[in-house]
């Protein structure tokens, strides 16, 4: 840990630290266990941040107990100080088991040392719960020209159950409904945020939002998650007043307020919106006709990334885009008190329009633009959306989420080789206290990193011939109980059918099926092989022999032509620093750290993990992306790691 400030040091008693391993002590008897080391030291550093309006990032490894290393001292700080503090999770699954497992628990075991049980709240966004006026016809019906909903499809029936349920349900949460109903289902029953009439709803006295909202606004320790963080970030205030944001798995903080802050424009959603807009009597022929202009200079461009702006025939499409929805959203705000519901939706779609018209248009250098085609096209030539992302969002993080309030950042993956500079600069936190709180486990002695150094470096066209046999002959050792990350659902996809050719091993692909089915199916089987893409690489909590082995097939850089990593590589350039070790390799670094993370889960777990790519022993950049992961016994010799497995398969 840094070496304490003044204001560290001067920390009054009972407020800081001193107490933090008391109150631990409390927590974790709860559990019938004793602290960890780390998890002791986590516990002190969060104490004393909150005591000192501070910035901290701790690094707490898998098996540290981090959650409740956080939620001890966010409780008491919340209590003893009357304020509110925000903790962010990365997912709903996470978010959840935080509000119903770990903090009651936290909540209950301090209440006699601290006089008063915490009051907590669970915050998501509007989406995520029952609409009761939309339920009620309050809301117009979807877009003219979708095939109405029969009952006897598929979708129909799913809205049917939502409506049986809608009748039981006390939380009108949608991860209370199993088993779960289709996005398309949901739709039906459910607003976004600027879609909501808020307080001007005529059943606002029974909107599940909102009386989510109202027991936030007084708890004491509110459980959120990183998308309504993208939105404070970016929209508009979602959490209300707190002197405290602790934010858990950190490093996809910034993918995130990335990801939320990302907006683009299409003949569709311009099409879409002047529909709304006709619904509230108001004519649209100017908005129509540039879409159609939108329409034709789409046409006649390329997919690319636009390094010098809009080229002048999409610039002038654009401003009589703009120009025709903001006159058009100034009729309907004219119209919204008889409108009601569906003006809030055309004044919505409008505003998204505008949203993004104006980004397009902004200051040169602030965000990154390009034309791409239609999800998942990749072999398209010709646009279908203009799409504009910022070119960093560390300010953001600091301005709208860290200003005026102490923070905690938290992950096993924070220090990415060996140091937090990187990280910080990223997540826009000056000067924070820093803490590898480690863990627990002793890697060296439970799991071998093993790097294909013999392999020719991996090309663009899948795996190769050699891979595959390497592959072959890790799996056949290991006896099946293998995680397969790949770096493209394509690779992973051809893994798996040369593994169920080649091997008498059950071999799970992730599109197979829904992840949790998938991953229940390979913790129950040993000898199931589970390979896959992209969320296979963090999250996964399989311990036990079903993952002895690990395999990553190739360093997992961004795609060469991702607009948002290229444009932040040069950017770092021509700045003077190192844009590939800045974007390219840190990105990697996180994922490689995830990723071989997914071996160790518990302190009775043997394996290897095996790197397909010859360039993690070989490449400068080799060292970075080590450090950055677990601290693995290495070696680069088959035979060790080959005999490794035998034995682990015949234990």
């Amino acid at each position: 840990m840094k070496a304490p400030s003044e204001a560290t040091q001067a920390s009054p008693a009972g407020s800081g630290a001193h107490d933090a391993d008391a109150l631990l002590d409390r927590a974790v008897a709860a559990l019938g266990g004793q602290p960890r080391e780390g998890q002791r030291e986590m516990a002190r550093a969060v104490a004393t941040t909150l005591a000192d309006d501070a910035h901290a990032l701790i690094q707490a490894g898998t098996g540290t107990g981090k959650s409740l290393g956080y939620l001890v001292p966010a409780v008491a700080h919340a209590v003893r100080s009357g304020t509110r503090v925000v903790v962010s999770t990365a997912t709903l699954a996470l978010q959840r088991q935080v509000f119903t497992k770990d903090l009651p628990m936290v909540a209950e075991a301090l209440e006699p040392a601290l006089g008063e049980r915490a009051r907590v709240a669970l915050l998501k966004g509007r989406g995520n719960y029952l609409c009761v006026h939309k339920m009620g016809g309050g809301y117009p019906e979807p877009d003219e020209g979708t095939l109405p909903i029969g009952p006897t499809s598929e979708l129909g029936r799913e809205v049917a159950r939502l409506h049986e349920w809608a009748e039981e349900t006390e939380t009108g949460d949608r991860d209370d409904l199993v088993p779960g109903v289709s996005g398309r289902a949901w739709a039906q029953v459910s607003v976004s945020g600027r879609e909501c009439l808020e307080s001007k709803c005529p059943v606002l006295d029974e909107c599940f939002s909102q009386h989510v909202r109202e027991d936030a606004s007084k708890a004491h320790v509110v459980v959120t998650n990183h998308a309504v963080l993208g939105v404070q970030a970016t929209s508009h205030d979602m959490l209300g007043e707190h002197s405290v944001l602790i934010v858990d798995e950190a490093h996809e903080l910034v993918q995130r307020i990335t990801s939320s802050a990302t907006h683009e424009l299409t003949v569709a959603s311009v099409d879409r919106a002047a529909r709304a807009a006709r619904r509230c009597g108001v004519t649209t022929e100017d908005l129509d006709r540039a879409a159609r202009h939108l329409d034709g200079a789409l046409g006649d461009s390329t997919v690319d990334r636009l390094r010098l702006g809009l080229p002048d025939d999409l610039s002038a499409a654009v401003e009589e885009v703009r120009g025709a929805a903001r006159a058009i959203a100034s009729q309907v705000q004219k119209h919204a008190e008889q409108a009601g519901s569906a003006g809030k939706i055309a004044s919505a779609s409008l505003g998204e329009i505008l949203d993004v018209c104006e980004e397009l248009q902004g200051e040169s250098g602030r965000y990154v633009v390009w034309l791409a085609p239609r999800d998942g096209d990749y072999d398209a030539e010709v646009p279908e959306r203009i799409v504009a992302a910022p070119l960093d969002v560390a300010g953001l993080i600091r301005t709208r989420l860290l200003e005026e309030k102490a923070s905690v950042m938290t992950s096993a993956t924070l220090a990415l080789g060996g140091d937090f500079g990187a990280i910080a600069r990223h997540l826009g936190v000056d000067d924070p206290v820093t803490l590898d709180a480690g863990s627990p486990f002793d890697y060296p002695r439970q799991g071998i990193l093993y790097v294909a150094r013999h392999l020719p470096k991996p090309g663009m066209g899948g795996m190769s011939a050699a891979a595959l046999d390497e592959l072959e002959a890790l799996v056949a050792a290991a006896g099946g109980r293998t995680l397969g990350l790949f770096s493209s659902h394509r690779a992973a996809q051809q893994a798996a059918e040369a593994m169920r050719e080649r091997l008498d091993v059950p071999v799970l692909y992730q599109l197979d099926d829904q992840l949790p089915t998938l991953v229940r199916r390979f913790a129950e089987d040993e000898r199931t092989c589970l390979f896959g893409s992209t969320s296979l690489w963090q999250g996964i909590d399989v311990p036990g022999r079903t993952s002895s082995l690990v395999v990553i097939d190739r360093i997992p850089f961004p795609r060469p032509d991702e607009p948002i990593a290229q444009a932040r590589t040069e950017d770092v350039a021509q700045r003077g620093g190192n844009g590939f070790m800045a974007v390219s390799a840190t990105h990697a670094a996180l994922l490689m750290a995830q990723g071989a993370g997914r071996l160790i889960r518990s302190s009775s777990d043997r394996g290897v993990v095996a790197v397909l790519d010859p360039r993690l022993a070989t490449a400068r950049y080799g060292g970075f992306l080590a450090r950055s992961m677990p601290d693995l016994w290495p070696t680069t010799d088959r035979e060790i790691a080959l005999g490794a497995l035998r034995r682990l398969a015949a234990s």
